[in-house]
């Protein structure tokens, strides 16, 4: 084999290697949780959910209900309106600046663990098709989120970093709801084409190149 072809194969099978190293770190291994993993979980909210007024046993179903696929988020945000002090350092800001305090460090964590923003938007007008629902109490942004799996969404619940951050998100947001969807249609191009399509043109490109330059061929 000559070294050029050497060449040839050593940058498509670096593509290809990259391209296995993003997928198994972008899916993970799809394990679903077991009840010790949820058990555990539970046993460190304490009266947390009790206190925000959330169900624990509809986490609980969720959890148990784990397929170890991934999942979006879909979040409905009022931020708070004017200035907001936090009571137990005194400091001063508005609830978008509050809510921005949370959201950094939550996305720097999510993304650790493999998720990622899919959408987020600001709301620029009032329902314009509603049936049989409360009445809009002053949404300011929606958002989805990727989560990886399940277990990562339990591994960010008791990350300290994130933990840190979440008096932010009780400062900055006086109204919310969050539920879990799964993907059924989606009309874009998801990490795992758009990283693979980018090495795929990343090799041919340097493919053209050890052939135009002659690379690993005798003078």
């Amino acid at each position: 084999m000559g070294v050029q072809a050497l060449l040839l194969i050593i940058v498509w099978a670096g593509a290809l290697a990259l391209w296995l190293g993003f997928m198994l770190f972008y899916d993970g291994r799809r394990r679903p949780l077991d009840p010790t993993e949820i058990d555990a979980f539970l046993a460190t909210l304490g009266p947390r959910m009790a206190e925000t007024g959330n169900d624990l046993q509809r986490l609980r179903a969720f959890l148990e209900a784990d397929d170890g696929r991934e999942f979006v988020m879909v979040n409905l945000v009022r931020t708070r309106a004017g200035p907001v002090t936090d009571p137990a350092s005194g400091e001063t800001h508005e609830g978008s600046e509050w809510l921005r305090r949370y959201s950094d460090p939550f996305v720097r964590t999510l993304m650790r663990w493999g998720g990622h923003p899919l959408f987020v938007g600001r709301k620029v007008g009032g329902y314009i098709d509603a049936w049989n629902t409360a009445a809009d109490p002053g949404w300011s942004l929606v958002g989805t989120m990727r989560y990886r799996s399940r277990r990562d969404l339990i591994r960010m619940a008791g990350d300290p970093a994130f933990r840190a951050a979440h008096p932010n998100k009780t400062l900055g947001i006086e109204t919310t709801f969050s539920f879990p969807t799964q993907r059924q249609i989606g009309f874009y191009a998801s990490p795992r084409a758009t990283v693979g399509l980018t090495l795929a043109l990343l090799a041919a490109l340097a493919h053209i190149m050890i052939l135009t330059l002659g690379w690993g061929t005798t003078a």
